[in-house]
């Protein structure tokens, strides 16, 4: 329904829990600093992701991926992303016949159309995620969001509003995440109250990123949580040590 192949989906998004706003390795930064207001407002109804989610399936069913896909997509992984695209290929193309044959627009609202029509309320929730955070952090308090939500938000969108938990403990299941986030939250900067809080603080920091690229939203950890420590570069071999330079 949002036009995403599951496997290469499954590594990006392994590789964003591994690596969450660390520049040039998350691949799903979906609030780049500095924004680009235009593409995320025309986003709202899918008028970029859906074009680039098909000129993917036509890339994916000759065989190919991009240079980020086969970054983290396992070779072994590699012919169920091309098969699947072949198949979602076909469905659309059947879809879009029938639509023609019986003269309505009804096939295509019901395959294809929701990616359009729906995808305000799944950026409305995602925003929230990560938008306005510090990139190149590598602690989750810091650089991820807990809302609290009412039941039906909450529904809707898989407790994931619990989002630092989940980035923290991924394979704890979604119905589990409000428990846990008790278990946590000593630990954790306070959850912001509301969906509302939230973008109060995300809407302004966007925008102030547009002339301020240095500027993101710091988190306060509370008294006894254990403090972040930004770990010391580690040489991978790629770089000298600088007493050699």
């Amino acid at each position: 329904m949002i036009m995403r192949d599951p496997t290469t989906w499954r590594w990006s998004h392994t590789r964003h829990h591994t690596d969450t706003l660390i520049i040039g390795r998350d691949p799903e930064i979906a609030v780049m600093r500095p924004a680009r207001l235009a593409r995320l407002l025309v986003n709202v109804v899918g008028l970029v992701d859906v074009p680039l989610a098909f000129g993917l399936m036509f890339r994916h069913a000759a065989g190919r991926l991009t240079a980020d896909e086969a970054d983290f997509v396992p070779a072994s992984e590699r012919p169920k992303v091309y098969r699947t695209a072949r198949i979602d290929l076909a469905i659309y193309a059947v879809t879009i016949g029938l639509a023609i044959g019986f003269r309505s627009w009804l096939p295509v609202l019901l395959i294809g159309g929701p990616r359009l029509y729906g995808a305000l309320l799944l950026y409305f929730y995602s925003c929230t995620q990560h938008a306005g955070m510090g990139e190149n952090v590598l602690d989750y308090r810091l650089n991820t969001r807990t809302v609290t939500m009412c039941r039906l938000n909450r529904f809707l969108y898989w407790n994931m509003n619990y989002h630092v938990e989940h980035h923290m403990f991924p394979m704890v299941p979604y119905y589990r995440l409000p428990e846990l986030h008790e278990e946590v939250k000593g630990d954790l900067a306070p959850a912001y109250p509301s969906i509302w809080a939230a973008y109060k603080e995300i809407i302004p920091a966007v925008l102030r990123q547009l002339r301020d690229q240095e500027y993101y939203v710091r988190r306060e950890l509370p008294p006894g949580a254990p403090p972040y420590h930004q770990p010391a570069p580690v040489n991978d071999g790629r770089a000298r040590p600088l007493a050699a330079a």
